[in-house]
């Protein structure tokens, strides 16, 4: 396949799911190849990969990051419905990697890294397809320091993960290394693709700074840098919650809690975006501007005070949405296209797959997003580690337009796997077109017929159907 053929293919189909041309609905759990013919580049000229995932980075946050949206964004596509489908670090990492649901790779909360079968993971696929893989930065929660990541040829892997003098894994020798973590992690960066002017091998690097996770520390410069002013929004922290399950009814987070989260994290970022400049840079010296696939988006999103919550972990809009963006110029990817359709978390690998060629021997629950199909909703789940302090397992379909969720009596036991009694304890469906800050549970004290006007019988089918794919 020739360049041009691949860069028309490529623009084919992105710009076939920005118009949202009408193609075949997909569920949440599709598999196999994107679209009949892959949009792979020839052996000779595979594109080299890079993915850059920050830690809690909700949307609403680009004012911290001109450099990245002016690259990937203004020189890319943006998926305006980019999402996770768990959101918590340690399992939406492993889907990223795997390309699969949390209750497919078995990492279900932030304790059992170990769960992953590292076999189904896309720096496997690349390392024994010939490509130099790089790990830099976090890597999977309650991960052991002294373990070397597999199928990574080159690591500084940061664990305990914190911003200032980290401890490193660094290619097998654990030490500490001084500096800001995401100033330490951006020059290994540097130096991995510098490897390039040597290694003619197409190379792939996993970027993972720490930032802008809590505690939120800026980089001593930034420190004291003015951010916008923030005025909250329908959500914050919403007067009436009885509407709720228990524990968002007891939150009692404030606008004031969400400003100072949202101030501190806008502060990290500015580093993380100081970072991928000098990425860009590099590779635009380098002449592998052109060919390298990017991704960039958050391991989960953040609530700033959000129905009176200060974190992830919730089946809310600020919890489970990301920015989303990817360029690849050599593939016509760099346009400044908005994509519309529904993207998440588990369509990194088998997009990476699609472009590079390679056909999995493991099943994926994601799509690739070089083609054209579009799934009418998302499974998006998420486990209470442990019994007692008023769990909230949940599961929800999210569409364009609705998003249903049902609560359960379940949680992970000490090995990460499936424990309680699954008993369904609660229910919510919201209207995502004139209700997009989630105020009105259309459920809460529905009737029969109410409920079956919604369609609630139907949607709850696909979700039980889905959780157990």
């Amino acid at each position: 396949m020739s360049r041009n053929d691949r860069q028309e293919l490529g623009r084919r189909g992105f710009l076939a799911g920005a118009a949202a041309v009408t193609t075949a609905a997909v569920t949440g759990l599709a598999t196999g190849p994107a679209d009949a013919a892959p949009a792979a580049a020839a052996a000779g000229t595979r594109p080299n990969i890079l993915v850059v995932l920050t830690d809690d980075q909700p949307n609403a946050t680009e004012w911290a990051t001109p450099n990245t949206v002016a690259w990937l964004v203004d020189g890319g596509v943006k998926f305006s419905r980019g999402h996770v489908s768990t959101p918590l670090c340690a399992p939406s990492r492993s889907s990223i990697f795997s390309g699969r649901y949390a209750h497919d790779h078995g990492v279900r909360d932030n304790s059992s890294p170990y769960n992953l079968d590292q076999h189904t993971t896309v720096q496997r696929y690349l390392h024994d397809a010939g490509y130099r893989t790089g790990l830099f930065g976090k890597y999977l929660n309650a991960w052991h320091n002294t373990d070397n990541p597999p199928h990574f040829d080159d690591w500084l892997l940061l664990d305990p993960v914190t911003y200032n003098n980290g401890t490193y894994n660094d290619n097998g020798t654990v030490h500490t290394i001084t500096g800001y973590s995401t100033t330490v992690i951006k020059d290994r960066v540097l130096s991995f693709l510098d490897g390039a002017k040597s290694d003619q091998r197409p190379w792939f690097a996993f970027v993972a700074p720490k930032a802008p996770h809590a505690p939120n520390t800026p980089d001593a410069k930034y420190a004291d840098t003015p951010v916008p002013a923030w005025n909250g929004r329908p959500s914050v922290p919403e007067a009436d919650r009885s509407d709720k399950p228990a524990y968002i009814q007891n939150a009692t987070h404030t606008l004031d809690d969400g400003r100072t989260i949202r101030r501190n994290q806008l502060r990290t970022l500015l580093s993380v975006d100081d970072a991928v400049q000098e990425i860009h840079d590099k590779l635009a010296a380098l002449g592998q501007l052109d060919n390298t696939l990017v991704f960039y988006l958050g391991d989960n999103g953040y609530c700033w005070g959000d129905h009176g919550w200060t974190a992830k972990s919730v089946p809310y809009r600020p919890s489970i949405e990301v920015p989303f963006y990817v360029s690849w110029p050599a593939a016509g990817l760099d346009g400044g296209t908005v994509d519309d359709r529904i993207a998440a978390n588990i369509d990194i690998a088998p997009t990476i797959l699609d472009a590079v060629g390679i056909t999995p021997d493991t099943p994926h629950n994601g799509l690739s997003l070089l083609g054209s199909r579009r799934r009418d909703h998302l499974l998006v789940e998420w486990w209470h580690r442990n019994p007692g302090d008023d769990p909230h397992t949940w599961a929800s379909t999210v569409s364009a337009t609705y998003q249903y969720t049902e609560y359960y009596a379940l949680h992970t036991d000490a090995q990460g796997q499936e424990a309680g009694t699954g008993e369904l304890v609660f229910r919510e469906y919201y209207d995502l077109v004139n209700d997009p800050y989630q105020l009105t549970n259309l459920l809460y004290q529905a009737t029969p017929a109410q409920e079956a006007a919604l369609g609630i019988p139907a949607l709850a089918a696909q979700l039980a159907a889905d959780r157990a794919a």
